[in-house]
């Protein structure tokens, strides 16, 4: 298939359009002409041509572009798409449109599986539409009555007649039918290798397979049968079930509204089915005996067939099944009830436990067992039972006959199911049905289960009568109270959640409030433990300080860590140290283990996921901004988790619930149910909001900006370290200028220190050439940013990076590449013209990350696509860094803006951090020449700023 710009596309719809058939039909061309004279529109594929066409002034020869079927579709595609919309469908010539309404319809008819393979009559492999429903042939003479005169412009040869649209539309579909299934699949459904090929195979030895197996597309018949009683409506003689038999009725293929019963047909009574009608009924009933093997019965001379019992229940049941997926319909009495549906009854004689939180974190179990409903209502036992030891396919229900197959008499023999854990048969409450034999079974739970499917499955909020705890310095927004009791809802009940809060919406104070809550009752009272990436242990420590101050806070990370005394309060560690004490973390009593950035453990089987299992705790909750990044599986983890057994084993889970969903995805909307329920399940242990939700974008400031504190690496402190000893003996031993310049050497090298060893030691890392030095897994920044990344991106969000150092912007760009994040570059170097293109690339979605450099980009520019902005290094001035945070936060910006500073903990931007926010307005005439002030302090008073600190 030749790939065709949008554009060509849109001058190629502007066209007349007519279809030439081929043989076979897919070597048919469609053709594109220009009624007022001008030739076709010169596009970069297609054969450029003839044709005597019928126009306004009689038939004439015209310039053409032929193009194939395949290549054809895309463009007729979109003329039908513009057509509609009422600004640009004047553009698109009726022609144009109406063979791409046909095209519409031919693949609707092949996605339906309508195929049937033939030879053609000049003797090649060819694929046709088939056989069609009395639906389907009413759309094709709808569509055919609306043809325009210039689609149907080839003249009938030796004439100035126009051809008939009905025929011209059908070998239309049957071109694109012949033209899409060219696959190993057809050759594996026909077993002939010539209907997979795409050049015609010439095959007229396979003339008579295909008439046989496609008995005949346009004049050939079609068969169903249909059951009848032997004395419809009363019972026979002596009391017992009427018997059944079978009546095939024939349906002519050309038109599906035709149809008699076989024994009518061979009795020779008047049809309208066509002179080969016999033929083909017997062709059709040895295809079907060939599905199910008592229809042989039927032939030489189809009329009818008597049915066993045993006969009765197959066709009930799986044969019943095969012959309808081979296209041959079972009609069953109307006089006669099938409606018998099965349910599930899960905790129907269960005591509602009083500890409902004791019950669901036992191994309590909840009893489960089936029952059947006749068009709706509950069968009696009684009932039940006749189901169970009925004799015949036929019981006598309520005054009326009805059939019964033999899945719902053993279904009605295997009442008891067995039993539930008490999560399990929460899950299958919430989802409204249960997995039982492969078969998904309606559940209906009982009242005791209802009230807490109710409770759990209402608002977003818990008990409202539940307040922020006093100790909490801080005023939860409204969003904020309605999580925070979310969070004291579920964990109250012993279950555990997942918090999806995008980026900025305040996890982490949730989390807090929720520790302090809990503290409140002593069945909960107890230490929290948070496991998250080591960027954001300082971030944490800060956090709690800040909204909970007086209450412990530890971490449990570094050379030394202990739990001793960590009786209450917050214990704070890294993925990568619960790994390594995993067992030690898990001897220790918790009351509540959150894991922080929970997408570190989507992947179940790495080591970081199985250890977080080796901990446990009376409530488990994961904060993330992506649940789900990729696939299902990293929701499964995560709640798998918190609350494990919800949604059972993984293997359960893909063929439960992700195979069913990934299915449903290709086909028609309407049939995509499963990933409904699936979110039935897990909402209620799944809080998400988004910024643009109703009732949380209005509630934020339009700006909030974050310091996030990170570690330095063993490298980078070591580096630290050395350049502030070497660096201040320089110093000291410095007078004016000379030390003025010192002065500022130092805490540029610092900086640069913070920002990543391979900018400070002047590493090269432009190009993508082998052997360059590493750059992950040596800067805590660059490990922040990394995860801040991850998260932005995965909720489509576009981000601004400054740093002061174009060297600093470098390497993050290698970096981000090798990682495959795509970004740009803006730099004092960037020329003009560069300038605007890239500000509009951005301003377009086309990349998501832009790195620009704080002096060239800090002003000037309108970037209102970013919803993060993020400094990775400070310029010291706040003005400075506000009119870089300005260029996303300006008029046009719809979104709040999440700024991030990033710090390194301990270092000289730390102490400087802290005097910004804590002395703004010395801050602001101290520091208001940036570096340059810092020259004036006192050797003393300089150590005492440059020295690092212990995280601790």
């Amino acid at each position: 298939m030749v790939w065709i710009a949008r554009e060509q596309g849109g001058l190629l719809a502007r066209c007349a359009v007519v279809f030439e058939p081929g043989d076979p039909a897919r070597t048919g061309r469609i053709v594109f002409w220009d009624p007022d004279g001008a030739g076709p529109p010169d596009v970069s594929t297609g054969e450029v041509g003839e044709a005597d066409l019928a126009t306004a002034d009689g038939v004439r020869t015209v310039k053409v572009l032929r193009l194939p079927v395949a290549d054809a579709l895309p463009v007729l595609a979109l003329a039908r798409r513009l057509y509609g919309d009422g600004s640009t469908g004047a553009a698109v010539h009726p022609a144009a449109a109406y063979w791409g309404a046909a095209a519409a319809l031919a693949l609707q008819l092949a996605t339906r599986g309508l195929l049937l393979p033939g030879v053609s009559a000049a003797g090649y492999d060819a694929w046709r539409v088939g056989p069609l429903d009395s639906d389907d042939v009413l759309r094709l003479r709808e569509l055919a009555a609306a043809a325009p005169p210039e689609a149907l412009a080839t003249p009938v040869p030796g004439t100035d007649l126009l051809p008939e649209a009905a025929p011209l539309l059908r070998a239309f579909t049957d071109a694109v039918a012949d033209t899409l299934p060219r696959t190993a699949a057809a050759e594996a459904s026909t077993g002939r290798a010539a209907f997979a090929a795409v050049e015609p195979q010439h095959v007229p030895g396979l003339r008579a397979w295909a008439e046989e197996v496609s008995v005949g597309l346009d004049s050939g018949v079609r068969v169903s049968l249909r059951v009848d009683l032997s004395a419809p409506g009363t019972d026979t003689p002596g009391g017992g079930a009427p018997a059944l038999h079978i009546v095939p009725r024939v349906h002519s293929l050309a038109d599906p509204t035709l149809s008699m019963d076989a024994g009518e047909l061979f009795d020779g009574a008047p049809n309208a089915l066509g002179p080969r009608a016999q033929a083909d009924t017997v062709l059709a009933v040895r295809r079907a005996a060939g599905v199910w093997e008592p229809l042989a019965q039927l032939l030489p001379v189809p009329r009818e067939l008597a049915l066993g019992d045993r006969e009765a229940v197959q066709l009930l049941d799986e044969a019943g099944s095969r012959l309808r997926a081979h296209g041959i319909d079972v009609r069953w009495p109307e006089e006669v009830g099938r409606a018998l549906t099965d349910r599930a009854v899960v905790g129907a004689d269960l005591v509602p436990p009083a500890d409902l939180r004791s019950f669901m974190g036992s191994d309590g179990t909840v009893g489960l067992r089936r029952e059947l409903l006749l068009d709706g209502e509950l069968l009696t036992d009684e009932e039940m039972a006749a189901v169970a030891g009925a004799p015949s396919p036929l019981v006598r229900l309520r005054g009326r006959w009805t059939l019964i197959g033999a899945g719902i008499a053993r279904k009605a023999r295997e009442r008891d199911l067995g039993p539930l854990t008490a999560i399990e048969a929460l899950a299958v409450a919430l989802s409204g049905y249960v997995e039982i034999g492969g078969e998904q079974v309606p559940v209906a739970p009982s009242e005791w289960l209802l009230a807490l499917r109710a409770r759990l499955a209402g608002p977003d909020g818990g008990d409202e009568l539940l307040e922020q705890p006093a100790a909490l310095t801080a005023t939860l927004r409204d969003y904020q109270l309605r999580g925070l009791r979310w969070l004291d809802r579920m964990t109250s009940l012993g279950l555990g959640g997942c918090l999806a809060d995008d980026m900025g919406l305040g996890k982490t104070v949730q989390l807090i409030a929720l520790h302090l809550v809990r503290q409140q009752h002593t069945d909960s009272r107890g230490p929290t433990l948070v496991v998250c990436p080591a960027s954001l242990l300082g971030n944490w420590e800060r956090e709690v300080g800040r909204f909970a101050p007086g209450t412990p806070v530890r971490r449990f990370h570094g050379t030394g860590r202990t739990l001793e005394g960590a009786d209450s309060g917050f214990v704070l560690t890294t993925y990568g140290t619960m790994r390594l004490d995993a067992e030690r973390l898990g001897a220790h009593r918790w009351s509540t283990v959150v894991a922080d950035e929970a997408q570190h453990v989507k992947n179940p089987s790495s080591s970081t996921a199985k250890a977080l299992r080796l901990i446990p705790a009376d409530a488990k909750i994961a904060l993330t901004g992506t649940p789900v990044e990729n696939s299902l599986s990293e929701l499964w983890a995560v709640l798998d988790w918190t609350t494990p057994g919800l949604l059972g084993a993984h293997g359960r889970f893909r063929r439960r619930w992700i195979a069913p969903i990934e299915a449903e995805r290709a086909g028609p909307p309407e049939h995509a149910h499963t990933a409904e329920r699936l979110a039935h399940l897990v909402r209620p242990f799944l809080l998400r909001r988004r910024k643009s939700d109703p009732g949380i974008a209005p509630e934020l400031p339009p700006k909030t900006e974050t310091d996030q504190l990170v570690a330095l690496t063993a490298e980078q402190a070591a580096l630290y370290e050395k350049l502030t000893r070497e660096a201040m003996a320089a110093i000291r031993a410095g007078e004016g200028i000379e030390r003025a310049g010192q002065v500022l050497k130092l805490l540029t090298g610092l900086k640069q220190v913070c920002n990543h060893p391979a900018q400070f030691l002047k590493e090269k890392h432009e190009g993508r050439a082998a052997g360059l030095p590493k750059l992950s897994g040596r800067s805590g920044k660059l490990e922040l940013l990394d995860e801040l990344l991850d998260t932005i991106t995965a909720e489509d969000g576009a981000v601004l990076v400054f740093t002061q150092y174009v060297a600093m912007a470098r390497i993050l760009e290698r970096h981000l590449a090798d990682r495959g994040i795509p970004t740009q570059l803006l730099h004092g170097g960037t020329p003009v013209r560069k300038r605007e293109e890239m500000v509009q690339r951005f301003q377009d979605g086309e990349v998501p990350v832009f790195l620009l450099s704080l002096k060239a980009a800090g002003t000037g520019l309108n970037l209102t696509r970013a919803d993060h902005v993020v400094h990775y290094d400070r310029w010291w001035n706040p003005a400075v860094e506000a009119q870089a945070t300005d260029r996303a936060y300006r008029i046009g910006q719809t979104r709040p803006v999440q700024v991030h500073r990033i710090i390194a903990e301990g270092t000289i931007e730390d102490r400087i951090a802290t005097l910004l926010e804590s002395k703004k307005e010395l801050a602001d005439s101290v520091l208001g020449s940036g570096e340059k002030a810092l020259t004036q302090l006192s050797n003393d008073d300089l150590a005492n700023l440059v020295e690092l600190r212990s995280a601790g």
